[in-house]
C-alpha cells in the first residue's frame, strides 16, 4: 500500500482534503494538515454521517474516511494541497451505503465473473452569470450555438486552465467544445477503469466550480438550468474486459460487438425504468429528458427505451465496433452510482442472456415507436423512484443497504439531490 504521507512529503504538499461523495451527490471533506496525514490514514477522518445527506441520526457513532491513496491528486489551481477520495467505515465495518462503497461491491462481482469495466463520461455543464443565473457571456446569442468557435474562444483562458489540469492531472484529455446550448460546455479526457472515471468525474466537478469562479462564472451542471435551452447530460461509453482484450468487440458481431456486449446492452434495456431513479436523480432531470423544445431545435436526450447504431436520438448508441454509449444520464447523477447501477444492470444482462431485440435506425425526435413497440422512459421522478423500488433484480444487485437508505432519505427529502458539485 501506499505510504500516502511520504507521497505528500515528496510532493510538497502542505495539506490533503480527505473528500467522500454522499448519497445526494453532494461531496464533502476535512482539511488535514500534512503533519496529521499518517495519523489519520490509518484510523480515518471523522465525520457526523448525519450532517452530510446519509442515511444517520445524530445517535449514530462517526463515519470514518480512510484515503485510498491511488485516487490522490494535487488541485492544480492551489498546489500545495491534494485531494484524496476515501472509503468510509463505521465502528471498523464498511458503510454500505456509501456510493464509493456501492460501486466497489459491483466491481468486485464483475471482477468474479472475469471482467474489468472500462468507462468514459462526458459532463456537460453552463457557465452562468453568479449574479443572475443567466448565461455569463452577453455575446453567446446564436440560435444553433454548437460548436461556435468565437464562443468557445472567448472562454478561452478558462477552458484552457482546465485542460491543462487534466493534462498534468494525468487524465489524457483531448478536445473540448461549446455545446448546444448558450453558455453550454464539454471536456473529453481519456476512458480508464470505471472507479478512476468516477473519482475524476466527482473531481472534475470541484475542478470546473473552483476555476470557473476564479474566472468570474458560476457553473451548473443542474439537468436543465435554463428552462429553454438544451440540458446537461452526462453520457457514459462503457465496455468489458479481460486484461487488455475488449470483449464488446467481435469483427463478426453486428456493428462490431460481441454477443456479450448485446447481452450488456439487454441488461441496459431491461433495468431502463429503474436505473432512471439513479442517472437522472431529480426532478430537473424530467424536464431535459423527451422534450422537443428547445431553442436549438434538439435535446439530445431520449424518450424512448432503445437502441440504435450511431444515432443520437436512441437511449443506447452504438458509435463504433469497440463500446456502448448510454445517453440517459444527465448531470445531477451521482459519479458513483452512476457507474455502478449500469454495471449492475448490464451484469444482469449478462447472467441472463437477455436480448436487447432489434436494433432501431429511426430517427425517434420525428418518427416515434409505433405505440407497444417501445416503452417510454419515466416522465417524473416518482415515476422512476416506484420502478426503481419495484426492480428487485437490480435491488439485490445494488444491496439492500444502500437501497434501503437512499429510498428512505430521497422520501424524507424529496428534490434535494445535488446537481453540483
Amino acid at each position: 500500500m501506499t505510504d500516502l504521507a511520504r507521497c505528500i512529503a515528496d510532493r510538497g504538499l502542505r495539506h490533503l482534503l480527505f473528500s467522500f461523495t454522499d448519497l445526494f451527490g453532494v461531496q464533502r471533506a476535512k482539511l488535514v494538515p500534512a503533519a496529521a496525514v499518517a495519523e489519520l490514514a490509518a484510523s480515518g477522518a471523522g465525520f457526523a454521517g448525519f450532517a452530510a445527506w446519509l442515511d444517520l441520526t445524530p445517535a449514530d457513532p462517526d463515519v470514518l474516511a480512510l484515503p485510498d491513496p491511488a485516487s490522490l491528486m494535487v488541485l492544480p489551481w492551489q498546489p500545495d494541497v491534494g485531494w484524496v477520495a476515501t472509503n468510509l467505515v463505521v465502528e471498523g465495518v464498511p458503510l454500505e451505503q456509501a456510493p464509493r462503497r456501492v460501486l466497489q461491491q459491483q466491481l468486485a462481482q464483475a471482477e468474479a465473473l472475469g471482467y474489468s469495466f472500462r468507462s468514459g463520461v462526458e459532463p456537460e455543464f453552463f457557465l452562468l452569470d453568479p449574479l443572475d443565473g443567466g448565461v455569463a457571456d452577453p455575446l453567446d446569442r446564436q440560435s444553433k450555438p454548437c460548436y461556435d468557435q468565437l464562443a468557445l474562444m472567448r472562454r478561452y483562458p478558462l477552458i484552457n486552465e482546465l485542460i491543462t489540469a487534466m493534462q498534468e492531472l494525468g487524465w489524457g484529455p483531448y478536445q473540448a467544445d461549446h455545446e448546444d446550448a448558450n453558455g453550454q460546455f464539454e471536456l473529453n479526457w481519456t476512458y480508464a477503469a470505471a472507479l478512476t472515471t468516477a473519482d475524476r468525474h466527482a473531481f472534475f466537478k470541484v475542478m470546473a466550480a473552483s476555476l470557473a469562479e476564479k474566472h468570474g462564472c458560476g457553473v451548473s451542471f443542474d439537468p436543465k438550468p435554463i428552462a429553454w435551452l438544451t440540458g446537461n447530460g452526462a453520457h457514459l461509453h462503457l465496455s468489458l474486459w479481460q486484461g487488455n482484450r475488449n470483449l464488446f468487440h467481435d469483427p463478426a458481431g453486428e456493428k462490431g460487438l460481441s454477443k456479450l456486449a448485446y447481452q450488456f446492452l439487454g441488461g441496459l434495456l431491461a433495468h431502463a425504468p429503474a436505473l432512471c431513479a439513479l442517472t437522472n436523480p431529480v426532478p430537473a432531470s424530467y424536464r431535459r429528458l423527451a422534450r422537443s423544445s428547445t431553442h436549438s431545435g434538439a435535446t439530445w436526450s431520449p424518450a424512448w427505451i432503445s437502441y440504435g447504431g450511431n444515432n443520437r436520438t436512441h437511449m443506447v448508441r452504438i458509435p463504433d465496433s469497440q463500446r456502448l454509449e448510454l445517453r440517459l444520464p444527465d448531470g445531477a447523477a451521482n459519479p458513483y452510482l452512476l457507474q455502478a447501477a449500469v454495471l449492475a444492470a448490464g451484469l444482469d444482462g449478462i447472467e441472463r442472456n437477455l436480448d436487447p431485440g432489434p436494433r432501431s435506425d429511426a430517427n425517434t425526435d420525428t418518427d416515434p415507436p409505433a405505440p407497444g413497440s417501445s416503452r417510454c422512459l419515466p416522465t417524473s421522478l416518482e415515476e422512476a423512484l416506484e420502478a426503481f423500488g419495484a426492480d428487485a433484480i437490480l435491488q439485490a444487485r445494488l444491496g439492500e443497504p444502500f437501497c434501503r437508505a437512499y429510498q428512505a432519505l430521497v422520501a424524507r427529502h424529496p428534490g434535494r439531490l445535488a446537481a453540483g458539485g
